[in-house]
C-alpha cells in the first residue's frame, strides 16, 4: 500500500468529516486535556486495517500514541482490544469515526475472505476479488482481502488485459479480440498477461484454437459445464471460475480443478465487523 495514496486518502476523509471544527468536542472538551481510549472488539472475525488506523491517528494529531496488541489478519474474538490510542482527547474524539469505518469494513472483507479461503483449504484453487469496488477505497479493499488470505485479480484496468463478452462482441468475436490484443501488445512493446471470457463450451473450443492467451474465465458455467472447460482446456491455460459464486457453492467449483475462483461478493457485498472504540 503507498504511503503517498493511503495519506492522501486520510486527510481526504478528514477534510470531509471536519468542515470547519468538531463543534461537539470543542463545546465540552478543553484543548489541553488528555485522555486514553481501547478499540473494542464486539464480533468474531479477522482484523484488518490496523495500520491504516495507525495513520490516520498520526495524521490527525502526531501526538497521539497507539499500543499496539494484536496485528492485521489476526483472528479476534469479542471483548478483544486490538490497541488502544492515548494523547488530546479532543484528537482522539475526531479519529474516532475516521478509524472506525476503515477498521469495521475492512476486518469485514477480510473477515468474509477468509471464510471463502477456509471453504476450498486442501485444493489447489485460490480465492482472488474483482474490480468490484467502492470507489476510491479499492486500494483498501484489496489490501482487507490479501489480509484475509486471498489474492488480487488486478488493480485495475491498466495491469492485465482482461477481453470480457463486451470486447469480444465490440472486436468481432473471439478470434479477432484475441488476435489485435495480441497486435497491440506487441506494437506497444507491453508484457500483460491476457484472460479471456468463455460464456460456454463453444467460446473455449474457438479459444483454444486461436491460443495465445494466459487465463480462460468461465463465466456462470455450470458444475458440470467447469469440469468439462478445465478438461478440454488440459492445464494449457490458467482456468478461472466466476460469476455467482458463494460460499455454498465455492468448494464445488474448486473441485472441478480451476486454478483460481473471483468472488465479486468480497468487496461489493459488505457487512462490516462491529467493534467501538471505548473512551477511559
Amino acid at each position: 500500500m503507498e504511503n503517498r495514496v493511503l495519506r492522501e486518502f486520510i486527510l481526504r476523509s478528514v477534510g470531509e468529516d471536519l468542515g470547519d471544527g468538531d463543534h461537539s468536542s470543542l463545546a465540552c472538551i478543553p484543548w489541553e486535556a488528555t485522555g486514553k481510549a481501547n478499540l473494542l472488539i464486539k464480533e468474531e472475525g479477522i482484523l484488518a486495517g490496523v495500520k491504516v488506523a495507525r495513520e490516520a491517528f498520526s495524521a490527525i494529531d502526531k501526538d497521539l500514541t497507539c499500543e499496539i496488541y494484536i496485528e492485521d489478519g489476526s483472528k479476534i474474538n469479542p471483548g478483544d482490544i486490538p490497541f488502544n490510542i492515548s494523547g488530546r482527547q479532543q484528537s482522539i474524539l475526531k479519529s474516532e469515526r475516521l478509524v472506525l469505518n476503515i477498521l469495521q469494513r475492512m476486518s469485514g472483507i477480510a473477515t468474509s475472505t477468509n471464510q471463502y479461503v477456509t471453504r476450498i483449504k486442501g485444493l489447489k484453487a485460490k480465492i482472488l476479488d474483482t474490480r468490484k469496488t467502492t470507489p476510491g477505497l479499492r486500494f483498501l479493499e484489496k489490501e482487507a482481502v490479501r489480509i484475509g488470505g486471498g489474492l488480487n485479480h488486478r488493480m485495475g484496468l491498466f495491469d492485465m488485459i482482461m477481453l470480457k463478452d463486451n470486447h469480444i462482441i465490440y472486436a468481432g468475436g473471439i478470434e479477432k479480440a484475441i488476435e489485435k490484443t495480441r497486435d497491440y501488445l506487441q506494437k506497444n512493446n507491453r508484457k500483460l498477461k491476457i484472460e479471456i471470457e468463455a460464456r460456454n463450451l463453444d467460446d473455449i473450443n474457438k479459444i483454444l484454437s486461436v491460443g495465445g492467451i494466459n487465463r480462460i474465465m468461465l463465466d456462470n458455467f455450470s458444475i458440470e459445464d467447469t469440469v468439462t472447460a478445465v478438461q478440454l482446456i488440459s492445464g494449457r491455460y490458467e482456468t478461472e471460475s466466476s460469476g455467482g459464486i458463494t460460499l455454498d457453492t465455492v468448494r464445488a467449483y474448486a473441485e472441478c480443478g480451476v486454478d483460481f475462483v473471483s468472488v465479486g461478493a468480497l468487496t461489493h457485498h459488505i457487512r462490516s465487523l462491529d467493534m467501538s472504540l471505548e473512551a477511559i
